[in-house]
């Protein structure tokens, strides 16, 4: 199978672009031909060739809409598609799935979207949440099939009106296993928190910096792995709620294995997600995890089993229930047990690939002879 993966954009290195890293590089290992279609450049790149995953740089293609520029990029991916010719093209992230599938009509190439969370959530904002509900509207109709990495997304996909029932499926993401000595010890003092996650919007670090701020009595440090915008921002916040020696800002890491394995409790105060990798990684780890109760994060986080949910925004649960595991480490050491096997009944690496590798198959066996009809005209 010749396969083509296209991404919005190579910088940040986020759970988008580890995805498709290790879904290209087990495809390449089973022996399909497998390309990845990358905006701009940066680590994620080099991460790409030093797994020996051909890989195509565009010029064109940035996260803001922009339609002059957007245009630019669509005729870019539409020629970069028809030199090599993919039998099928797996789209991911919201701007790349867009112009691929448009592009992808054109040449007749059937098409697949990964959705990582949807830019209409709950939680993003209202604006953004119309212009790309109405956008993923009008191009369902030239989708071969969408695939959620969650149930709630997938029946967000419904509710919206994006595709019918029979082209949108769910397959939960999946991760490699790592070696025992990486396995963390959560009944350990003193306690290290733990957050991997972006500073940006989406993610809700002040609600843990304010929760935090009513725990100084307890013993505990925070590492917060990641970069973005907002970093010095939240550095600021910290500081002013007087957490400014308990929070270490480590920054985008390569060791995130290892830094997991010295921590007790994984966490994520987010605002939107789908299903993300930060959590499944901690659970790899046999972390429990509190996180905010909002995308596809129940389908991981079993409440009251492998950890917490707690609502979106919530200071004073959250605040309880990291209390809760910081005073006691047997409650962390079975949280941490069940959340390492749930995550291998449900979410390796070769589940995940196997699941996914299913729907190509099928959307190739079941390809339609008659193209879906659509008013778009060819760039």
């Amino acid at each position: 199978m010749r396969i083509a993966y296209l991404v919005t954009r190579a910088d940040p290195i986020g759970g988008v672009q580890i995805h498709v890293r290790d879904l290209a590089a087990a495809m390449l290992a089973q022996g399909h031909a497998t390309t990845v279609i990358i905006g701009g450049s940066g680590p994620f790149v080099d991460s790409l060739r030093a797994h020996d995953i051909p890989t195509v740089l565009l010029r064109h293609m940035t996260v803001p809409i922009n339609p002059l520029r957007d245009l630019r990029a669509l005729r870019e991916v539409h020629g970069v598609l028809r030199d090599l010719s993919p039998e099928l093209v797996a789209s991911h992230s919201s701007k790349a799935g867009i112009l691929g599938r448009l592009a992808c009509h054109w040449l007749d190439i059937p098409v697949i979207l990964t959705a990582h969370g949807w830019s209409f959530s709950p939680g993003t904002p209202r604006l953004t949440a119309a212009v790309y509900r109405q956008i993923e509207r009008s191009v369902g109709p030239v989708t071969s099939k969408i695939i959620t990495v969650s149930e709630v997304d997938r029946r967000q996909t419904l509710d919206a009106r994006i595709v019918a029932e029979d082209r949108v499926v769910a397959v939960h993401n999946g991760i490699a296993d790592i070696a025992p000595s990486l396995r963390s010890e959560p009944g350990g003092a003193p306690v290290r928190l733990v957050m991997v996650a972006r500073f940006g919007a989406q993610k809700d670090h002040p609600t843990l910096f304010r929760a935090l701020a009513g725990l100084l009595d307890f013993e505990w440090t925070l590492d917060l792995i990641g970069d973005g915008p907002l970093m010095s921002q939240t550095a600021a916040l910290a500081h002013t709620l007087g957490l400014g020696d308990r929070v270490r800002f480590l920054g985008q890491r390569t060791d995130v294995e290892q830094l997991l394995a010295e921590a007790q409790v994984g966490l994520l105060a987010t605002n939107w997600e789908g299903l993300p990798l930060s959590i499944l990684e901690a659970m790899r780890a046999g972390l429990p995890v509190i996180a905010s109760d909002v995308g596809g994060i129940s389908e991981s986080v079993h409440d009251g089993e492998t950890g917490y949910l707690v609502p979106r925004g919530g200071v004073d649960l959250l605040r309880e229930r990291i209390a809760r595991l910081l005073s006691d480490p047997a409650l962390r050491v079975r949280f941490g047990a069940s959340a390492r096997a749930l995550y291998e009944q449900q979410f390796t690496l070769g589940r995940f690939v196997s699941n996914t590798l299913a729907v190509y198959q099928e959307v190739l066996d079941g390809r339609r002879r008659v193209r879906p009809s659509a008013s778009f005209s060819s760039p």
